[in-house]
């Protein structure tokens, strides 16, 4: 199967699926529950979003060593090159996550050093394992992007509720972002 048919059999399969419309549900009832949550559950959700942030650009360059053609490296490359920051480092996802959460009143360490949960290290181990092959490793690519706004809006209202702050550096450059990776990851 080539990878756009892949690619093509997974958006449809991620369109249909219970899983991630379960998902997207979850996040969408988190988000109206945010006033509800204590800055500690806060921290908690804050600091397992960490992990699979911090091992996504790993993901990613595991990813390309084992795509077989350029169009799939070159694709898979752009995303990572967002993620570390578009020749910046300082604009790095995790580097941006870290410094918008310290600006919000939480300690970096609290989040970065908090030891991950059962749950937060299989999604960890699941993207080490997909990443040892090119289709199920763009599978798990796209799944990830195709989620990852929801994701990502609703841990910047849980931020935005605890901090007051408005501004949120890190949710911003997803906004920008996102729309090329999803676009990049279905090639």
């Amino acid at each position: 199967m080539s990878t756009t048919a892949f690619a093509t059999s997974i958006t449809d399969s991620l369109s249909a699926s219970e899983r991630k419309n379960e998902l997207v549900t979850f996040l969408n009832d988190l988000k109206n529950e945010c006033g509800t949550l204590s800055t500690k559950q806060v921290l908690i959700i804050l600091a397992q979003w960490f992990h699979p942030l911090h091992y996504f650009p790993t993901f990613l360059s595991r990813l390309i060593s084992v795509s077989p053609d350029i169009e799939t490296q070159t694709y898979v490359s752009r995303i990572l090159w967002e993620e570390l920051g578009e020749g910046d480092p300082r604009r790095g996802h995790e580097k941006v996550y870290l410094e918008t959460i310290s600006d919000g009143g939480f300690a970096k360490e609290q989040v970065a050093g908090a030891p991950p949960l059962n749950a937060t290290s299989r999604l960890i181990e699941g993207y080490e394992q997909a990443s040892t092959n090119c289709l199920s490793g763009l599978g798990f690519l796209y799944g990830t992007e195709v989620v990852d706004l929801p994701m990502v809006a609703t841990i910047g209202e849980l931020m935005r509720r605890c901090t007051g702050k408005k501004d949120l550096p890190w949710v911003n450059i997803h906004v920008s972002q996102e729309p090329g990776h999803v676009d990049s990851d279905g090639q």
